[in-house]
């Protein structure tokens, strides 16, 4: 795989800094039951990095210590740690919101029979990653059989209430573009993905949040290959839009890696760009460090992030309009 990083680190992108932390973004382990090839954590069923149980148990005291309203888990898929569930539990006892990164798959895999069940019981908020709503374009990007099972998960998350109105149980899909392009407006491409999946096999949902590819990792490499890094990256830069600098994530957010070690943000974790500061900021230190004010790391990356509408965990930063399905 091609290393993206030495194509990054020099960069124009504006400096920023960091406002109060209110999210904790956990990534679990890099082990998944898919590999797909626009994933930037290179994640994939051969893969054997996974959290220990202590710092598993370190994660709901500094929730309680920075009084944190969201613990927002990834990976890899997340539901494959063994511990999974009991950290879910622990934090929704603290009352915090709690996300799982589901790439729907998951729900079939053998031991996870009853994972949706788990999810609805907990109230967890699902982010499911769902690329388009056609088979082709799907299994092209995540493998054969991706999407029929993408469809029967849905299904089978709305028949426990999520995505349904009122039932508390929120349901928001991921959208990635195919390639080296941006996004298309994510309101207007909301509006297809919910007459698509709900004329043609009954699907509701509430958000749809449209994410851009980043420039690392599989997706990276997968650039140089072709030779198309330097025009991507172009037009990363063609597209920034400085407004987008006052929402991106890393301003409320910071990314804990699976040796609990803490960065800025989930792309910067995988390029290896810690919190600046002295030694290797960790999950511990957030038990009596408060991180607000302290500089955030940017590298040539962070154009994806600020490009057109812009990007983040939560989807675009411009779009302002939540539309749903008619029944």
């Amino acid at each position: 795989m091609h290393a993206t990083l030495p194509l990054l680190q020099a960069t124009e992108f504006p400096a920023l800094r960091r406002r109060e932390l209110e999210i904790l973004q956990v990534n679990l382990g890099y082990k998944c039951n898919m590999s797909c090839m626009h994933c930037h954590v290179n994640a994939g069923p051969n893969r054997t990095e996974m959290m220990d149980c202590s710092l598993i148990e370190l994660i709901p005291r500094v929730l309680a210590a920075r009084n944190l309203h969201t613990l927002d888990l990834t990976g890899g898929a997340p539901e494959l740690h063994e511990d999974f569930r009991d950290l879910v539990r622990a934090a929704r006892k603290q009352g915090c919101k709690v996300i799982d990164r589901c790439n729907l798959t998951i729900l079939f895999e053998p031991g996870q029979e009853d994972l949706a069940e788990f999810l609805a019981e907990q109230q967890v908020e699902i982010v499911a990653s769902l690329p388009c709503y056609s088979l082709e374009n799907v299994d092209k990007q995540r493998g054969k059989g991706a999407f029929d099972k993408s469809i029967l998960g849905l299904q089978k998350l709305n028949a426990l209430g999520y995505g349904q109105p009122g039932s508390g149980l929120a349901l928001n899909l991921v959208f990635n573009p195919q390639g080296a392009s941006l996004p298309p407006d994510q309101s207007a491409l909301q509006i297809d993905y919910q007459r698509e999946l709900f004329t043609h096999f009954g699907i509701v949902f509430d958000q749809l949040l449209a994410i851009v590819n980043m420039p690392i990792q599989r997706f990276g490499s997968m650039l140089i290959s072709k030779g198309k890094f330097n025009d991507y990256m172009r037009l990363l830069h063609d597209n920034f839009a400085s407004a987008n600098l006052e929402t991106v994530m890393c301003r409320n957010l910071i990314s804990v890696d699976w040796k609990g070690f803490l960065y800025d943000c989930d792309f910067n974790q995988q390029l290896g760009l810690t919190i600046a500061g002295q030694g290797r900021p960790h999950l511990k230190d957030l038990l009596q460090q408060d991180m607000k004010g302290k500089s955030i790391r940017v590298a040539d990356h962070c154009y994806g992030c600020t490009a057109g509408q812009g990007s983040s965990c939560g989807g675009a930063l411009k779009d302002e309009s939540v539309q749903r399905c008619a029944a």
